[in-house]
């Protein structure tokens, strides 16, 4: 394994202590960052990389994503941009078309889908089941998410499929479809709206989930007020992802939950998302004055945010819902590590979203002199290096 200096960082974004460092330079060796600090003191490594003068930030963690499906729904965003309501129902077409189609065609739509994060500086990310909803479908999307992700989400609780009574179906859920699926997932997730599932079907899911050992995840709060967050919370979720309908009380319980030293539950902003189903924007000031954990992720998916782009999220955030560019940019990669479980090392995984001695070695270095271009000059292209566990993909 070689290693590699990349110096000539003009600003360096660390997430870790002093935060931002100034005329920077990093030791990547091997797949873990060696050395961080003045560009002055670097020491010599095997080749040298000069960024002349570009910001550098940790790649974009993006922890919530729906990456293998098939099919296309722009005829459903069209109607929605007409004045049509989103409703959870329009997944059932891409469930059809995902069951239709063979494995190649799911690992070559994913496989692509992932070299667009690459290129968009995304370097870790979570990705779903959901668009099978039969065991076999269900197992199948497991195994192809397997192959690229960091982190692997069940997601069988995503509709009650066409035909189906809801409790029935949750009887397989719950049962081989969860036994199906448990050797290539990390955690188990449910949409708990109305449409898809209710508090006592949703809690259901999550303890079947926590019962075999996986990380638990909610969709709530999206679609309106609902139980989402409070079960969320509750159950010890590591997020609770959309929380765009939120009281001054569920915003205090995600707060709370990190209190004492406690490890809380992530409230995740899906800002594309709320863009394209003109839903309300989540309250980001409101949950990081009081204290709660957010992060920020794509949910990448064909009906109500297909986009791959974190940048386009992170200026979203800022532009559209009062966080500061460093608030925004830590969601998005810090933030984004917590709700995977994976911003501190563990044995044989270093841990991710930071720059610092032992995390791994993701860099994202930017085509511009600060990260705060990334909100100044919104929908640009500005990644212009990248570097996922060492190597160098862009």
């Amino acid at each position: 394994m070689s290693s590699t200096l990349v110096t000539g960082i003009a600003e360096l974004t660390t997430n870790d202590a002093p935060g931002r460092v100034v005329d920077a330079a990093v030791v990547l060796d091997g797949d873990v960052v060696a050395w961080v600090g003045a560009a002055a003191d670097a020491p010599a490594a095997d080749a040298r990389v000069d960024v002349e003068g570009r910001a550098a930030l940790p790649g974009w963690v993006d922890s919530h994503t729906h990456l293998v499906f098939a099919g296309d729904r722009g005829a459903e965003f069209e109607a929605r941009m007409a004045g049509e309501a989103y409703a959870a129902g329009g997944i059932a077409t891409t469930v059809a078309a995902t069951r239709a189609a063979s494995d190649a065609e799911l690992q070559g739509r994913y496989d692509r889908l992932v070299g667009e994060m690459l290129r968009g500086g995304t370097t870790a990310f979570e990705t779903k089941t959901g668009y099978g909803l039969t065991v076999a479908d269900e197992a199948r999307s497991a195994r192809i998410a397997r192959s690229r992700a960091d982190a692997v989400t069940f997601l069988g609780a995503h509709l009650v499929p066409d035909g189906r009574d809801a409790d029935g179906y949750l009887d397989e859920v719950v049962g081989p479809m969860l036994d199906a699926v448990r050797p290539h997932v990390d955690a188990i997730d449910v949409f708990c709206e109305r449409g898809a599932f209710d508090e006592v079907q949703s809690r259901r899911v999550l303890l079947a989930g926590r019962d075999a050992g996986l990380a638990l995840r909610v969709h709530g709060n999206q679609l309106g007020p609902g139980p989402g967050v409070a079960l969320a919370v509750e159950l010890g979720a590591a997020s609770v992802d959309h929380v765009g309908f939120v009281s001054d009380d569920e915003i205090g319980m995600l707060a709370g939950s990190w209190t004492g030293g406690a490890r809380g539950t992530v409230a995740t902003l899906l800002p594309a998302c709320d863009l394209s189903t003109r839903m309300p924007f989540a309250p980001a000031r409101a949950l990081v004055d009081a204290g709660a954990v957010i992060a920020i992720a794509s949910n990448a998916n064909p009906g109500t945010s297909y986009t791959t782009s974190m940048a386009f999220c992170v200026a979203t955030a800022v532009l559209q819902q009062r966080l500061t560019v460093a608030e925004a940019v830590r969601a998005a990669t810090l933030g984004g590590a917590i709700a995977l479980g994976r911003d501190e090392p563990a044995p044989g995984l270093p841990d991710l979203g930071r720059i610092r001695v032992g995390a791994r070695a993701d860099l994202h270095v930017l085509d511009a002199p600060s990260a705060a271009h990334l909100a100044y000059r919104p929908g640009v292209p500005l990644t212009h290096a990248v570097w996922r566990a060492g190597e160098r993909v862009v």
